[in-house]
């Protein structure tokens, strides 16, 4: 029987939080040196602020570019206003630039990218893609990986990546919900809103989850939830639940 599939992009099929982990770290150097000497900032402090600022940010402003630098800036300006020390515009700039430099690291597939939507294509299973962020930077992943030999036009890019987009793009598109799949990392924007919307789930996990991402499932599944650590892994877990015997 075939299944309407959506996949999530960053950090399903493609690298993305590995990029920011980097930044952040020359984030933090670059603050850890600019404040030594101020009793009870070190690298920990500081990464833990920029963590909180960062995803009260996303609740705010959804996956919009602007907020990732927005949150060195504001870390760096609670830190000032902490601590008395002068605010400088070079450091103000440089930390918007550090920001923004994220978004221009190179696209690397996850392994198995390719033969895992080779084969469920090949299965006659219908591809989608829903992921957050803004338009011309997840185009250009698209685009660089050639994503849409596998997806097409069924391609959903969201600023506000929660329940209502995906209850939205799943009414829209008049999806019979016992035959439509959700994989990605994310439980907070992937698994919850697809248990919600009454959709099968998979969960992705990676090495090191963007604690925005990290929530408690309080939905009951309706269909199949289950938990991979591979992409490869993804085909057969499908094909087993599609055909199990049937009560």
């Amino acid at each position: 029987m075939k299944q309407n599939l959506f996949f999530d992009l960053d950090d399903t099929l493609i690298h993305c939080n590995k990029y920011f982990y980097f930044v952040i770290e020359q984030f933090v150097d670059a603050m850890t040196t600019w404040f030594a000497g101020y009793e009870g900032i070190n690298a920990d402090a500081v990464r833990n602020k920029q963590t909180e600022i960062d995803i009260a940010g996303v609740a705010v402003l959804g996956f919009k570019s602007e907020h990732f630098p927005q949150s060195f800036l504001d870390t760096y300006n609670y830190y000032c206003d902490l601590t008395g020390r002068k605010k400088s515009k070079t450091e103000q700039d440089f930390l918007w630039k550090l920001g923004l430099s994220v978004y221009e690291h190179d696209t690397e597939p996850y392994p198995n990218m390719e033969a895992t939507l080779d084969k469920l294509a090949g299965e006659g299973h219908t591809l989608h893609l829903y992921t957050g962020g803004e338009l011309a930077i997840q185009r250009r992943k698209i685009e660089k990986m050639q994503l849409e030999r596998y997806f097409g036009p069924r391609v959903y890019i969201r600023r506000h990546k929660n329940s209502e987009a995906l209850e939205q793009i799943l009414a829209e598109g008049g999806f019979d919900r016992r035959l439509t799949w959700m994989i990605g990392n994310s439980i907070r924007t992937d698994v919850v809103p697809a248990l919600t919307a009454g959709i099968h789930a998979i969960h992705m996990r990676t090495e090191s989850e963007w604690l925005y991402n990290v929530i408690n499932i309080d939905v009951a599944p309706k269909g199949a939830f289950f938990t991979l650590n591979h992409l490869v892994e993804v085909p057969p877990a499908i094909h087993e639940y599609v055909n199990r015997p049937q009560p």
